[in-house]
């Protein structure tokens, strides 16, 4: 069996882990604090909420779309310059959904944040984590990376909803960007050019680790997985606020529903990476996506209290990144580590997809029926359908010709 060689012999992999883990805190916080400008913005600038929507799915979707780019370029270079690269478009986003005038305005400043978080989100930071860490400690390090995230997702929602209420959303807006720019100081832990590996993922090229990924049903079984993760999370994140709102209860109800999914999240996280060192990754990813079938539903069919909204948004935290630590390793198990970051961000891209039509979708449907019912549904169905997509797959390294080198 290849052994993986650290990415960096002078950093340790808790430091490498922390950053990784700070870094997306802060990234992936800022992303997510985007449903709580969906009203004032869109009051603000008299736009109806599917141009906000719009603006939200269009930086998914650029995210997405950057992911695999991001991703070969931290595999080949190191991560650290993607994080610069991550920190000052997430910068220059929220600068221009200050400045903004028009839809134009907020769709450009989408595609700015979308760049960001390609460089400063989880899908960033994974292959320096999991280059660095043992096989067979790989799901649990990359869970720290995820809780990093929730423990982001918790502090910077009450810390935007305290600025806009203290400062107004526009001047909340710069404080963010200021927020945004500790990332710079680090990118210097994660960054160094990768090691390379021994045997046959030494000389393996990047298209062919594509071509060789491509060939792999496995593989497409988890893009389509992670596609229903994305619609579900990027849905509830935006919408949330907007929801809670409409059932009559006061703004800090979605605040709080948030930020319970956030504490949810840490649990969550770290139980999946815990189960991923011990049992079958696909086994969880369909235990995760058959449970969020279950929440979804209780928005149908509960009486929507506060008490309601909070219990369910705790239930989804569980449920939120959990499937990441289970979805990345998986691909390290099909593939290895070598091109890791490239290969997960193809998977992540996939989530991008889901993540675009499930904020686009859930402003479009509202606005045409005044009613997230219709959308609720969808997430149930995508659920089931999910959990259904992951029970077939193989989880084994892909068959690979043994060159003379390797005997």
């Amino acid at each position: 069996m290849q052994r993986q060689i650290k990415a960096s012999v002078s950093t340790p992999l808790w430091a490498i882990t922390l950053a990784a883990a700070s870094i997306a805190a802060i990234g992936m916080g800022i992303r997510q604090v985007m449903g709580l400008y969906y009203v004032p913005v869109s009051d603000a600038l008299g736009l109806g909420r599917e141009s906000f929507a719009l603006a939200i799915a269009i930086a998914n979707l650029v995210w997405g779309i950057s992911a695999p780019v991001t991703g070969a370029v931290s595999d080949k270079y190191g991560t650290g310059i993607v994080v610069v690269f991550g920190a000052l478009t997430t910068i220059a986003g929220l600068l221009l959904m200050y400045a903004a005038q028009s839809e134009i305005d907020l769709y450009l400043a989408g595609v700015f944040l979308g760049f960001g978080v390609a460089g400063a989100g989880v899908n960033a930071v994974v292959g320096a984590v999991g280059r660095a860490a043992a096989p067979e400690e790989r799901s649990a390090a990359i869970a720290w990376i995820g809780m990093g995230a929730g423990i982001g997702f918790l502090v910077a929602l009450p810390y935007a909803h305290l600025l806009m209420t203290e400062f107004g959303w526009q001047t909340s807006l710069l404080l963010l960007a200021s927020t945004a720019s500790l990332i710079l100081l680090l990118a210097w832990p994660v960054s160094g050019r990768p090691e390379q590996l021994s045997g046959h993922a030494a000389s393996q090229s990047l298209w062919a680790a594509v071509s060789e990924a491509a060939k792999h049903p496995s593989f497409w079984l988890l893009n389509a997985g992670f596609f229903v993760c994305g619609f579900h999370v990027i849905f509830y994140a935006t919408h949330l606020p907007a929801y809670v709102a409409d059932q009559g209860l006061g703004a800090e109800v979605g605040v709080w529903g948030l930020m319970a999914v956030g504490l949810g999240n840490l649990a969550g996280t770290y139980l999946a990476g815990q189960w991923g060192r011990y049992y079958s990754k696909r086994i969880g990813l369909t235990l995760i996506y058959s449970l969020r079938s279950l929440v979804f539903l209780g928005f149908l069919l509960l009486p929507i209290t506060p008490a309601t909204v909070i219990f369910l948004s705790g239930a989804l935290g569980i449920l939120w990144l959990s499937t990441v630590p289970l979805t990345s390793s998986l691909v390290a198990t099909f593939f290895g580590a070598k091109w890791m970051t490239m290969l997960y961000g193809i998977v992540f891209f996939s989530h991008q997809l889901g993540s675009f039509l499930g904020a686009w979708m859930g402003g479009a449907i509202y606005d045409r029926l005044q009613s997230y019912d219709a959308m609720w549904w969808i997430c149930v169905v995508l659920g089931v359908v999910a959990s259904i997509l992951h029970w077939p797959i193989v989880e084994q390294p892909v068959a690979r010709p043994v060159t003379e080198a390797a005997r």
